[in-house]
C-alpha cells in the first residue's frame, strides 16, 4: 500500500472526539491527511488548499472535517462521500480557528484578520460577523446547548457571544497574557480558559465572574478538556498533564508527560489521547484515567490544612444551572437566525465550482476508509464500541510505560512511514495494594486527617477485666485510665504554646526574618511549620534572606514523617522556586561587576547559598517523586520546577 505523507512540516494536527481514534494532521505542503491512532498507515488525504493549513476541526460524528488555511480560506470535505463538500471564502488572514456547532449544520470560524463567522455548511453562507476582538482569535467553542459561542484571542480576553441574538453577551477579562484555550463545562454553566500567562481561569456563567484561578504554573496551558462527568479539567502542559478542581482551586494529579507541542485531547473508553507534533514527526499518547485521581481524592498543594476541604460534586447534581439540549437534532429556527445582508452572503459562482473540482480526496488504504467511513449499514446507526488501547506490563511503581518503541512516531517527511504511526504511551500508575491482612504496624508517613492517634489503643486505656461479668467500670476507675498521659500532653501543649507567644512577640516588634530566627532557634519543627502556614498565605512577605533561612528547615520537613510538614514543606518551597529561582539563576550568571559593590555582593552571597541548599534540597525530592497519592504528585510537580539546577 502507497502511503501519502506531507511533504513538509506538519502546522495543525486534531483527534476526532467521538471515538478518540481518528487523527487528521495538515501540513504546509497544502494537504489535509487523515489517519487511524491505532493503523500505522494514511487512509486518505484531501487536497484543494493553496496555502498551508493552518486550522483543523471534525465534527462530532466523525463524517465532516473542515479545515483553513494560511490565505483564509476555508474546505469542509465528506469523508464518507470522499468529496469536498463546501469551500467558504470571506476571511483575510489565516484562519487560527475552527469548531463545528454540537448537533447544527454550522462552523465558527476565527481568524488573524480577528473576525469571527458562523457559516451554515448547508446554505454555503456566512450567517454572522461578529467583531470585537482586535488580534487573532485563538479558539472558538460552542455551548453544549449551541446557543452560544466562546471565544479566546491573543488580546487577552475571552467572550461570549449569543447566536440566537447575534451580538456580544460578556467580555471576561483579568488574563495578562494572550489566551490560547477556551472549554465549556459539559453540563454546568461554567467556562474554563487557558492562557500564555501560565493560568487557567474558571468563569461563572450565570453571574459572569471569576470562580477561580490557578496561578502560576511551570509552563503555558496548550489545551484543556472536562471529564464527560464534569468532575475535573485535564489541562495539557508542554511536558505534563494536571487535573484541576475549581471549587476551590486546587490540583488533584499531576502526569508527567513529555508530549512536547501538545495539540488536541480526546477521551475515549476512560482513556485520554493526546496528540502533539514537532516539525515532521506527529505522536500520539495515552493515559489510562482509572489510575489518575479525581474529584474523589484529596487535592495537594493548593489546600492548606487549616482549610476545610470542600466535598465533590456528586454526579447529576449541580450547584449552577444546566444546559437546556434539544430533544431532537435540528438547526435553529430560521425566525431566530440574523443572516448578513445579501451582500456579505457568499452564493455558489462557476469560481467556487472550479475550487471543488480542483479540490480531490486521494484514498491511499481503500480497506480501512471502507471500514471506518463506509460501515455496512444496519437499521441501528449506533456507532460500533472502540476497544481500549492496552495496558502496559506491570512494572515498577510510578514508571512510565511505552506500548513501543520511543522512536516509533509518525514520519511524514517521507513517502513511507520510518517504522509506525503512533507513538502511544500509557503511563502507569503504582499498582493498589492487596487487602490480605497483615500485622498492624505503626504508619511511615503519618497523615494530617486521622479519627484516631498513631500507636495508641482505647483498649491501652482500660483496665484489664479479670472476670468476664464485671464488665462496668465505677466513676473514679473510668477518670483515673483517662487521665493517663494527660498531664505530659498538657506539657507539650503549653511549651508550644509558650514558644508560638515568643515567636509572636518578637514579630510584633522586629521583622518577620528575626521571627523566623527565632523560631528555628526554638529547635521545633511544630513551630516552623505553624509560621509557614502563615507566610504562605502572604507571598508579598518573602525576601531572599528569608529563603536562606527557610530552606535548611524545608529540608527537614520533606523528610518528616507528618503528612503535614511534608505538605507545609512542599507549598514553601513551590513558591520559593517560583518566585525567586529566576532571579537566582540569572545573578549568578551574570559576569562580575566592575569597582565594589557590596550590596551586589551581599546578593550574591545570599544566591550562592540558596542554590547550594536548594541543590541539596533537589537530591530529596528526586528520591520522593516516585511516590503514589498526592505526595508524590506534588513531588514530581516540584521535580519539574528544579529542572533548571540540572
Amino acid at each position: 500500500e502507497e502511503i501519502m505523507a506531507h511533504s513538509s512540516n506538519v502546522s495543525s494536527v486534531v483527534l476526532g472526539k467521538g471515538s478518540g481514534r481518528m487523527l487528521a494532521t495538515g501540513g504546509d505542503d497544502c494537504r489535509v491527511n487523515i489517519w487511524s491512532v491505532s493503523k500505522p498507515n494514511c487512509i486518505m488525504s484531501l487536497t484543494g488548499h493553496t496555502s498551508p493549513i493552518e486550522s483543523l476541526q471534525v465534527n462530532p460524528n466523525e463524517k465532516l472535517i473542515v479545515a483553513g488555511s494560511r490565505s483564509g480560506s476555508i474546505r469542509v470535505w465528506d469523508l464518507e462521500a470522499a468529496k469536498v463538500l463546501r469551500s467558504l471564502p470571506g476571511h483575510k488572514a489565516n484562519i487560527c480557528s475552527l469548531h463545528f456547532h454540537p448537533f447544527g449544520s454550522f462552523v465558527a470560524s476565527g481568524s488573524l484578520d480577528t473576525n469571527i463567522k458562523l457559516w451554515d455548511v448547508r446554505r454555503k453562507g456566512c450567517i454572522f460577523t461578529f467583531k470585537g476582538h482586535t488580534e487573532a482569535v485563538r479558539c472558538l467553542r460552542f455551548s453544549p446547548d449551541g446557543k452560544w459561542v466562546a471565544s479566546a484571542a491573543d488580546d487577552h480576553t475571552v467572550k461570549l457571544w449569543d447566536l440566537t441574538a447575534g451580538k456580544l453577551m460578556f467580555e471576561f477579562t483579568g488574563h495578562t497574557g494572550p489566551v490560547n484555550v477556551v472549554e465549556f463545562h459539559p453540563n454546568e454553566y461554567l467556562l474554563a480558559s487557558g492562557s500564555s500567562d501560565r493560568t487557567v481561569r474558571f468563569w461563572d456563567l450565570e453571574k459572569f465572574q471569576v470562580v477561580s484561578c490557578i496561578e502560576e504554573e511551570a509552563t503555558p496551558v496548550r489545551c484543556v478538556l472536562f471529564n464527560p462527568d464534569g468532575c475535573c479539567l485535564y489541562s495539557g502542559f508542554q511536558d505534563s498533564l494536571r487535573v484541576y478542581g475549581w471549587e476551590p482551586e486546587r490540583c488533584f494529579d499531576v502526569v508527567l508527560v513529555n508530549w512536547g507541542k501538545v495539540a488536541d485531547l480526546s477521551i475515549s473508553n476512560n482513556q485520554l489521547i493526546g496528540v502533539s507534533f514537532a516539525q515532521s514527526t506527529v505522536s500520539s499518547f495515552v493515559v489510562d484515567l482509572s489510575r489518575v485521581p479525581k474529584s474523589d481524592s484529596i487535592p495537594h498543594g493548593l489546600i492548606r490544612d487549616d482549610q476545610p476541604l470542600v466535598p465533590p460534586t456528586p454526579t447529576g447534581s449541580s450547584l449552577r444551572r444546566i444546559y437546556d439540549r434539544p430533544s431532537t437534532s435540528c438547526s435553529k429556527p430560521q425566525s431566530r437566525v440574523k443572516h448578513n445582508s445579501e451582500s456579505e452572503r457568499h452564493s455558489p459562482s462557476s469560481e467556487d465550482d472550479r475550487d471543488e473540482k480542483e479540490s480531490k480526496a486521494e484514498i491511499q488504504n481503500q480497506e480501512d476508509y471502507k471500514e471506518i467511513f463506509q460501515p455496512k449499514n444496519a437499521i441501528c446507526r449506533t456507532p460500533p464500541r472502540s476497544e481500549p488501547f492496552p495496558a502496559p506490563p506491570e512494572d515498577e511503581p510510578g514508571t512510565a510505560k511505552e506500548a513501543v518503541k520511543p522512536s516509533q512516531a509518525v514520519d511524514v517527511q517521507t513517502s513511507l512511514p520510518k517504522q509506525e504511526l503512533v507513538r502511544t504511551v500509557i503511563f502507569q500508575r503504582p499498582p493498589i495494594a492487596s487487602s490480605t491482612s497483615l500485622t498492624r504496624t505503626e504508619p511511615s508517613v503519618i497523615p494530617a486527617a486521622r479519627n484516631e492517634p498513631i500507636g495508641l489503643k482505647a483498649s491501652d486505656f482500660l483496665p484489664a477485666v479479670k472476670n468476664q461479668s464485671q464488665t462496668e467500670l465505677v466513676d473514679d476507675e473510668a477518670m483515673s485510665q483517662i487521665r493517663k498521659g494527660h498531664e505530659t500532653m498538657c506539657v507539650v501543649l503549653t511549651s508550644r504554646h509558650k514558644n508560638l507567644d515568643a515567636v509572636r512577640a518578637v514579630w510584633s516588634t522586629s521583622d518577620i526574618k528575626n521571627s523566623l530566627d527565632s523560631a528555628v532557634a526554638i529547635n521545633d519543627l511544630s513551630v516552623v511549620v505553624d509560621l509557614l502556614n502563615i507566610v504562605n498565605q502572604k507571598p508579598s512577605l518573602w525576601k531572599l534572606d528569608l529563603c536562606t533561612i527557610v530552606l535548611p528547615q524545608i529540608e527537614k520537613l520533606l523528610q518528616s514523617k507528618y503528612e503535614s510538614y511534608v505538605q507545609t514543606g512542599c507549598t514553601s518551597l513551590k513558591l520559593i522556586l517560583q518566585r525567586f529561582l529566576p532571579l537566582i539563576t540569572d545573578i549568578l550568571a551574570a559576569p562580575p561587576s566592575v569597582g565594589v559593590d557590596i550590596s551586589r555582593e551581599e546578593r550574591l552571597h545570599k544566591c550562592k547559598l540558596c542554590y547550594k541548599q536548594l541543590k541539596n534540597i533537589s537530591n530529596v525530592v528526586k528520591n520522593k517523586s516516585g511516590l503514589s497519592g498526592r505526595h508524590g504528585s506534588a513531588f514530581r510537580e516540584l521535580l519539574l520546577l528544579m529542572a533548571v539546577l540540572d
